[in-house]
């Protein structure tokens, strides 16, 4: 339940401010409303405004559209010609389609900058073990790393305040086929040296847990056990939930990185090998020799106990000053929409991979997800989907508002509108492209369904 309303929740502000954009700026212009609507179908709800527009609630709350006075819908009264969205001037036009996408992109900025100014505990960019192979062992991370700023080149540095930060600068590289430089100390902020992760490699790759995986930047976390999957190799081990791993044949267990690596390499070929753990239970000493069962994980056979392993990492309380955050939330969501650009360019050249767009259900569940964690993850989760609502909208296909921006340039340059005919065949073709987006990333959230044992 709370996954359906968050997510109601959110298609409904972010649509009634994307249609008040257009409402305003129309109104502004001297253009008629003739209808405000959020949502389709049957109406539940209605009111006129003093102005004389039509306010209305639809029963199917997955859109919201501006009806405006135009001469090409149905005769006009001579009295109001001049109010007629047709008969003003191309500026005005110009910017009462804009007004959309610009209302949820600055929404998208006072949002980010009301989760600076909140502040919130995050997880602090302390690194853990990383997996063997993954870009972050070849670079040279160390458990306790301490990552303090990232660069694209080397020479111009951000600073990094929290793990979230460090995510989506990795995000951020790995989407542009960008290097990406840390400077990390240890945990004490001694001994500083600067690391090159070569997230290039992995450009293109969808953002899921393999992808992760390899470039194995993980939170430092004690290698405990917090659950164990009835009837798994775990259980018949005699491993509970509680149980701190000390030690893996001999050899110490510094975190759940560590652990983790170690229990997923722990066969030989196709066949598992016994371990033999030390653990720590009620104070006490605990040897078990688990067998690890062979699964097939990403088209790899990987040896996996079935229990999750992990604590809560270390956290620290990130917030901002007024300015501070104004400004901030202005550079992240003018970064993210050019990652968001970009990352649209390379997949439509092949360079990215489609499985990155997500469709409804993932944003119903990122939704369902941040409003449980709290206000300030379900704000910065607006942010984000409003922003990605904006790009979305400025792309330059027809039936999106982009497309009518390109209408009104070719109308600029020309001196004349698109023809009728060619905005028929354009409306279809652009229909088509729509409906392949929406499916495709339909079938990337059914796709999307991903483990968390080990």
């Amino acid at each position: 339940m709370t996954t359906l309303v968050a997510f109601l929740v959110a298609l409904a502000l972010l649509i009634a401010v994307h249609e008040w954009g257009h409402y305003r700026v129309a109104r502004a212009c001297g253009v008629k409303v003739l209808r405000f609507s959020i949502g389709f179908g049957r109406v539940i709800w209605r009111r006129i405004g003093r102005d004389g527009t039509e306010f209305t609630l639809g029963a199917l709350p997955l859109g919201g559209y501006v009806r405006m006075l135009d001469e090409r819908d149905g005769a006009v009264a001579p009295q109001e010609r001049e109010q007629a969205f047709n008969q003003r001037p191309l500026r005005q036009r110009a910017a009462i389609v804009a007004a959309g996408p610009a209302a949820n992109w600055v929404l998208a900025i006072l949002l980010f900058a009301v989760v600076a100014w909140l502040g919130s505990e995050v997880p602090k960019a302390v690194l853990g073990t990383p997996p063997a192979g993954s870009l972050a062992e070849r670079a040279g991370v160390h458990a306790g790393d301490w990552v303090r700023a990232v660069s694209a080149d080397g020479q111009q540095w951000d600073e990094i305040e929290s793990l979230p930060d460090l995510q989506a600068a990795v995000a951020r590289a790995q989407a542009l086929a960008e290097p990406l430089h840390l400077s990390v100390t240890e945990g004490e902020g001694h001994g500083a040296r600067s690391l090159r992760l070569d997230t290039e490699r992995l450009a293109g790759r969808a953002p899921d847990a393999r992808l992760a995986g390899e470039i194995g930047l993980v939170p430092l976390q004690e290698p405990l056990i917090q659950q164990v999957a009835p009837g798994g190799p775990g259980a018949a081990a005699g491993l509970l939930a509680g149980d701190r791993v000390l030690s893996i044949d001999g050899q110490g267990v510094p975190d759940a990185g560590f652990l983790r690596d170690a229990i997923r390499r722990s066969h030989d070929g196709e066949q598992p090998r016994p371990m033999l753990w030390q653990v720590q239970r009620a104070g006490q000493a605990v040897e078990l020799r688990p067998v690890p069962r062979m699964v097939e994980d990403g088209g790899q056979r990987i040896a996996r106990l079935e229990i999750g392993v992990g604590s809560l990492p270390e956290r620290v309380f990130v917030r901002h000053g007024f300015g501070d955050g104004l400004w901030r939330g202005a550079q992240q969501s003018w970064d993210m929409a050019a990652t968001t650009v970009q990352l649209l360019g390379r997949m439509l050249v092949g360079q990215a991979s489609v499985k990155n767009l997500g469709g409804p259900l993932a944003i119903a569940d990122a939704a369902g997800q941040s409003a449980r964690a709290g206000l300030v993850p379900y704000l910065e989760f607006l942010a984000r989907i409003s922003l990605s609502l904006a790009v979305l909208n400025l792309l330059p296909l027809p039936m999106l508002d982009g497309g009518h921006l390109m209408y009104h340039l070719f109308e600029g340059l020309s001196g004349r509108p698109v023809s009728e005919w060619w905005q028929r065949q354009l409306q279809r073709a652009g229909a088509l492209i729509l409906v392949l987006m929406m499916a495709l990333a339909f079938t990337n959230d059914i796709a999307a369904r991903l483990t968390g044992w080990h």
